[in-house]
């Protein structure tokens, strides 16, 4: 084993790309709405850049996609302009991310991070993480690569072969999921199996399961079809939707989630499942610093009749935030009548008295005189 050489893969590992790009795109969820997600970032990968979209509402397989290639894409000439539906764009996508690229010899030196690009496959590298790889080290013994990386925590070992022969499976995958047909893309047998994977925390899975849904959703809402759909129908999507933006906020893109959390309640209605999506979307403000906007989503969940002690200790923290420290002690009192120990309060009671001081006496004193008064009437 003195030959064998083990490249730490931090400098070139990739893990983000995409939704660091989306995070300076104004219309990044539209596109990828349109487009599909992971074929917006084969757009990127492959070079091609889209310059405009004729969207058809009623039939998505007729949208027009307009597009130039940089000098890296695999379509024609730099600067070509091209117009395909679709379906044909998607397809000429994954048809140049299959071509087979020779393997570069394996870099000889440790600083060499073009070399252990070009042998990897940086197409790989932008591949890997769409799908739930962050890749670790790999290890270069003779002409045999063996990559190691994570996946949903569990640590994988591939030979390099294997693993870009996996990338490929993935991406034709894709194309297959895509031209199964608009229909197939909002299958409710899928919420069984996307809750199933929320329970193992498969977040990634459950985006791959569900993340075609809000596009044709968001559309399928305005017409008289969606209107007269069924309450069972109408409450599984709904569900189905809380799921997606559960996955979306679990993996950092909260603007997404917003999204998919606001076509959530519009299709569940005043159905119990509503104050579970609000309380979703409240608690996404909270985790991303952002309590103002917390309180409203919030107040709707308890307004739908979300349980006290789900509701009142996250709404008593965006309270907290913002500094409304009498409305936060409100919230406090009822989370503790609803049945949350004063122990798991402890902390936001410490900040409401050190920020109200004697007010609080002030107004403990007040709720029990007024309390001890309720009781004393005939």
């Amino acid at each position: 084993m003195s030959n064998t050489k083990v490249f730490p893969l931090d400098a070139v590992r990739t893990d983000g790309w995409f939704e660091r790009i989306g995070q300076g795109i104004g219309s990044f969820h539209t596109l990828c709405d349109i487009l599909g997600e992971r074929f917006f970032a084969f757009a990127m990968i492959t070079g091609a850049r889209i310059t405009a979209l004729t969207v058809d509402r009623r039939n998505p397989d007729a949208t027009m996609v307009d597009f130039t290639v940089s000098a890296e894409g695999d379509y024609g000439p730099d600067g070509d302009s091209q117009r395909l539906t679709l379906p044909d764009f998607r397809r000429r996508l994954v048809a140049a991310l299959l071509v087979e690229n020779p393997v570069a010899p394996p870099p000889q030196r440790d600083t060499d991070l073009e070399g252990l690009q070009l042998h990897i496959g940086v197409r790989n590298l932008l591949l890997a993480p769409l799908y739930g790889y962050s890749l670790r080290s790999l290890q270069v013994s003779g002409d045999d690569s063996l990559i190691t990386a994570t996946i949903d925590g569990r640590e994988v070992e591939y030979r390099l072969p294997v693993f870009q022969a996996r990338m490929r499976a993935h991406v034709r995958e894709e194309l297959d999921r895509a031209t199964s047909g608009n229909r197939a893309t909002i299958d409710l047998a899928q919420v069984a199996v996307a809750e199933a994977a929320s329970l193992a925390g498969e977040w990634r899975r459950v985006a791959q399961l569900l993340g075609s849904w809000p596009a044709p959703l968001a559309i399928f809402l305005r017409t008289p079809e969606g209107q007269a759909l069924a309450p069972e129908a109408t409450a599984l999507i709904a569900k189905g939707l809380k799921l997606l933006g559960t996955a979306a906020m679990k993996l950092g893109d909260m603007g997404r989630a917003e999204e998919v959390f606001r076509l959530g309640v519009q299709y569940a209605g005043e159905r119990p499942i509503a104050a579970d999506i609000f309380i979703m979307l409240g608690e996404g403000f909270l985790t991303n610093q952002r309590p103002g906007e917390a309180i409203a989503p919030l107040r709707r969940a308890a307004a739908l009749g979300a349980p006290g002690a789900q509701v009142k200790p996250l709404l008593a923290r965006a309270f907290l935030r913002r500094s409304r420290y009498v409305a936060a002690f409100s919230c406090v009192r009822e989370a503790m009548d609803a049945g949350v120990s004063q122990g798991e309060l402890a902390d936001e009671l410490r900040q409401i008295e050190k920020a109200l001081g004697p007010a609080l006496t002030a107004l403990r004193a007040r709720i029990i005189s007024s309390r001890a008064g309720a009781r004393a009437e005939p």
